[in-house]
């Protein structure tokens, strides 16, 4: 009796004689998945695009199979077919009020677009290149620019104990030298006390109108530092030529472009009997009616050693600057026919245009402007910065000229660069 040869079928309906064949148990293999090229893209370059919070791609993408091919085989030790894309530019997500990088590797602070915008009707755009034909409206900027709205401010720095004995001596002075002169009844005693008290009423009032003189005089002598040996924390004084940061600013009145700081002031002059220009103003002297002043983050090239340093005069900052503004309108007696650039720029901040006797004065620091910068150095990274200082900048005694110490507080920045020449074009 013949035994039967076993049979099996297959999927696609054959049969075939013997048993099927047992399928082998795969030995595992060890493989190490090749990274695939991003082409500069940072959703496909794993921790990088986690550092910067941007969304990673889906690490499986699917793939089409060739159109040659009828299947795709996979081989071992490679990792899945990935369509690359072209070199695209790495994009960081910024804070809205922190250092940004430029494209062209400039560091500046705040976000971009927080520059000026014109509202005299406009179309409400950011700075960049801004449309400025025609029109005479009022500046607004961001929190990036610092509105310096006060004057600076120069006192005198003189300890409480040296102006209270001073005090005490000179109240007891006038007590007894009054007595002396009602038992004595002599004017020698009047004499000697008008010698103690006349030299000091001079010598205050001297140093209050050459107060502000002599401390110009002081920062303009006082020594440039050579920013490239400049240390953390150090009081420097640098000279150099000033760039614009990420908001340029533009004066108010004669729209001069791209500069660091602007200023525009009316002034207005009260005789006897007329109108006044604040609470404050005396007759018979110029008062200031409207000022506006702004400032923003900028650059300065050291003059000594070429390193460029970011001064941080935006975002509130305290900055004393130092620049004298030259007269653009002056509206006088014998002429009081007002031009129609000031008839506009009046009506934007709602002036009245009545009879007054007014005088218009602008000043502002341009790109190129050769400026001196005091204040107190901060490096971070490879950026350079020089911050407001925190104490009050003092000149000392100044024996020969008969001035008292004489302080300034904020970062201090001066211009002797004539607002109508030439600048350094950059």
């Amino acid at each position: 009796m013949g035994t039967r040869i076993p049979t099996h079928q297959l999927s696609s309906g054959l049969y075939l004689s013997g048993r099927p064949e047992q399928p082998k148990e795969r030995q595992p293999t060890m493989s190490s998945r090749s990274a695939p090229y991003t082409g500069g893209d940072p959703t496909k370059s794993g921790e990088l695009g986690k550092m910067l919070e941007i969304p990673a791609v889906d690490p499986n993408p699917t793939t089409k199979p060739s159109q040659n091919t009828g299947s795709v085989r996979s081989r071992p030790n490679s990792g899945p077919t990935i369509k690359h894309s072209g070199l695209g530019p790495l994009s960081r997500k910024s804070s809205g009020s922190g250092q940004m990088a430029l494209p062209t590797g400039l560091f500046t602070s705040g976000p971009i677009g927080s520059g000026p915008v014109d509202i005299s009707g406009g179309d409400g755009r950011r700075s960049g290149n801004l449309d400025r034909s025609g029109s005479m409206g009022k500046m607004v900027y961001g929190s990036g620019v610092t509105s310096l709205s006060e004057e600076v401010k120069v006192g005198f720095k003189v300890s409480r104990a040296v102006m209270w004995v001073f005090l005490v001596v000179v109240a007891m002075g006038l007590l007894v030298g009054v007595f002396l002169m009602v038992a004595v009844k002599k004017a020698v005693i009047l004499v000697a006390l008008g010698a103690v008290i006349v030299p000091v009423v001079v010598l205050f009032i001297w140093n209050c109108v050459w107060g502000r003189r002599g401390l110009l005089g002081f920062l303009k002598r006082y020594p440039d530092a050579e920013l490239r040996g400049a240390i953390d924390g150090q009081y420097i004084k640098v000279t150099g030529v000033v760039t614009c940061g990420s908001i340029p600013l533009e004066s108010s009145y004669q729209r001069v472009p791209r500069c660091v700081y602007v200023s525009t002031e009316l002034y207005e002059y009260k005789g006897l009997g007329g109108k006044s220009a604040n609470p404050k103003h005396c007759c018979f002297s110029w008062g200031s009616r409207y000022s506006e002043k702004y400032i923003a983050d900028f650059y300065i090239s050291d003059f000594q050693s070429g390193l460029r340093a970011l001064v941080k005069a935006g975002y509130s900052a305290k900055v004393a600057p130092f620049v004298e503004p030259t007269t653009v309108v002056d509206v006088t007696k014998g002429n009081k026919e007002l031009s129609p650039n000031f008839l506009g720029w009046l009506a934007d901040r709602k002036l009245s245009t009545d009879d007054r006797i007014m005088r218009l004065k602008e000043g502002y620091i341009k790109e190129g402007s050769t400026v001196s910068v005091i204040g107190v150095v901060r490096r971070h990274d490879n950026v350079v910065m020089i911050v407001p200082s925190s104490e009050p900048v003092s000149t000392g005694c100044q024996w020969f000229r008969c001035l008292l110490p004489t302080y300034v507080e904020g970062l201090v920045m001066t211009c002797e660069d004539n607002q109508n020449s030439d600048v350094i074009p950059v």
